[in-house]
């Protein structure tokens, strides 16, 4: 009979054993799934941005921090987003026709980007170039910035020209007729935006602000501060949040 109990608690103290591993096991087998989910997270490869333009994109007069697209990308990384540093493929002085031509001769770091976008034009008007040669060789511009993002129009955004008429650097210039060609070549850009259905982001508005406030320009008396660029980043950020989410 004592045998017998003790066989009895023998088994009962087998069977709890059993159990305590059991969901041990079983604990350790799910802490080990949450970091192989959280390590996969962190593995992801980060998004890719290929600014394309002229002196505005590439920050003329201004720290390489204070570009537009830096600013953009460091915005997109605070809020979450994993994005690597910029691409940027922009001189000052470069046309339409001066871009496309850095394009067809560059090699590229990455053959899709996540975001794609093209300011192009005041060169353009600047030199006297025709609105027909514009329209032209913007639109082959776009279709290979769409392209460039894999094809996927929604993923490129147009930026506006800016206006510098407003600026002391066109002081002795005729500041309306500038302007009303800066409004034209914005509406062909538009217009071409529109037939491919890409993203279109007018900051030509907010540019005209510095006529009353130079802080917004940078110390050329042409082109824009870092807190214009600023201004441009936190609208450029809010369109590309959109895009991927």
């Amino acid at each position: 009979m004592i045998l017998l109990s003790r066989n009895i608690v023998a088994s009962f103290l087998l069977i709890i054993f059993a159990a305590i591993f059991y969901l041990s096991a079983k604990a350790n087998f799910n802490q080990m799934q949450v970091q192989t989910t959280a390590t996969s997270s962190n593995q992801r490869p980060p998004k890719t941005y290929l600014a394309l333009g002229d002196s505005y994109t590439i920050g003329q007069s201004v720290c390489e921090y204070d570009r537009y697209p830096v600013q953009t990308a460091k915005l997109l990384n605070d809020k979450g987003f994993h994005f690597c540093d910029p691409e940027i493929i922009a001189t000052t002085g470069w046309t339409t026709s001066d871009l496309q031509k850095a394009i067809t001769n560059y090699h590229f770091k990455d053959s899709i980007y996540d975001i794609v976008s093209l300011l192009i034009g005041v060169n353009n008007q600047y030199q006297g170039k025709s609105q027909s040669e514009y329209k032209d060789q913007f639109t082959l511009l776009l279709q290979n910035s769409i392209k460039l993002a894999g094809g996927k129009a929604s993923h490129v955004i147009v930026i506006s020209i800016p206006d510098y008429s407003v600026t002391p650097f066109a002081n002795a210039s005729n500041k309306k007729l500038i302007s009303r060609q800066i409004d034209s070549f914005n509406m062909i850009n538009k217009k071409v935006s529109d037939v491919y259905k890409v993203n279109y982001l007018c900051i030509t508005d907010e540019t005209r602000k510095a006529y009353a406030d130079e802080t917004l320009l940078a110390f050329d008396g042409l082109h824009y501060s870092g807190k214009e660029y600023g201004i441009w980043a936190d609208k450029l950020a809010v369109q590309i949040i959109k895009i991927l989410q």
